[in-house]
């Protein structure tokens, strides 16, 4: 049971990852709820390892994790714009 876990999870994070920094990048403006679904994906993968502990598991929730609070981080730091104030 182990290994069916990890496998129903591995690609799921991965793909989270990979979507959730390409988006981070090219779509600033959409940082906010992007996030938030990178947190419940990581909500998934945290219940996953509730149920069947897995070192390799808990290795890929851990550079999930990094990531999302990177990204995060630098979210929080970048200074909201400006309304426009049209004459």
């Amino acid at each position: 049971m182990d290994q069916e876990i990890l496998n129903a999870l591995i690609l799921p994070l991965l793909f989270s990852l990979a979507v959730g920094v390409y988006g981070f990048i090219r779509m600033p403006e959409k940082r906010g709820p992007l996030l938030l679904n990178l947190m419940l994906l990581q909500l998934v993968g945290v219940y996953g390892l509730h149920l069947e502990h897995s070192t390799t598991l808990f290795g890929l929730l851990s550079v999930h994790c990094a990531a999302v609070f990177v990204m995060l981080v630098r979210h929080l730091q970048t200074p909201e714009p400006l309304p426009q104030q049209h004459s």
